[in-house]
């Protein structure tokens, strides 16, 4: 029964590793997002540190999974892409489009994630401002999923990927129609009356 099943997987066991790859990136990246939007909130105000670390753990967990769903197609029985192919932008001819918006996504998760221990010599100002692509990142991500996945078009995965994304969408979006209205009123200075100061 074991040399019917390897026989039968052989010649697609890394496009398989791939695919398994590849959605355990989605769904870890997904709870990096959600675990990032949340430290950032006002609500958790007291579990930051718990969030950070969990985060950075979520993080480095996506891009493992990430790096194993593009290099375990470097063995591929039925594509033969080169390194180039799954590491640059436009050069595979497999539906180059959605390839390439993956291949984006991946080098900024990668160089907005690291960036996270570069964050003194940045400027950890400079560095907030800079890490909040990793959202955008995050939505290529998504795209190339729902674009080139093999199983884009299955319930399942159309499914894992709405459990998945919602909370994280939802957090993102809460965060955006926040952001305005509180940035302005950090702008504003705060006046204060000294006692028998008229104003």
């Amino acid at each position: 029964m074991h040399g019917m099943l390897a026989t039968a997987t052989g010649p697609y066991l890394l496009w398989i590793t791939s695919r398994a790859a590849g959605s355990a990136a989605l769904i870890l990246s997904s709870l990096t997002v959600c675990a990032g939007l949340l430290m950032g909130g006002r609500t958790v105000s007291g579990h930051r540190h718990e969030l950070r670390v969990t985060h950075e753990a979520l993080s480095l967990a996506a891009l493992a999974a990430l790096a194993v769903h593009g290099l375990s197609l470097l063995g591929d029985g039925y594509l033969h892409p080169s390194l180039a192919d799954v590491s640059i932008p436009l050069v595979s001819s497999y539906k180059t489009l959605w390839t390439s918006i993956g291949i984006v996504a991946f080098w900024m998760l990668l160089v907005l994630g690291l960036s996270y221990y570069a964050r003194a010599r940045i400027g950890v100002q400079r560095w907030r401002k800079l890490h909040r692509f990793a959202a955008l990142a995050w939505l290529l991500g998504l795209v190339h999923a729902l674009g080139e996945g093999t199983d884009a078009g299955q319930a399942w995965f159309l499914a894992m990927i709405a459990l998945a994304a919602a909370p994280a969408l939802l957090l993102l979006l809460a965060r955006l129609l926040d952001t305005q209205p509180f940035a302005h009123a950090r702008a504003q200075p705060t006046q204060t009356t000294q006692p028998g100061v008229a104003r």
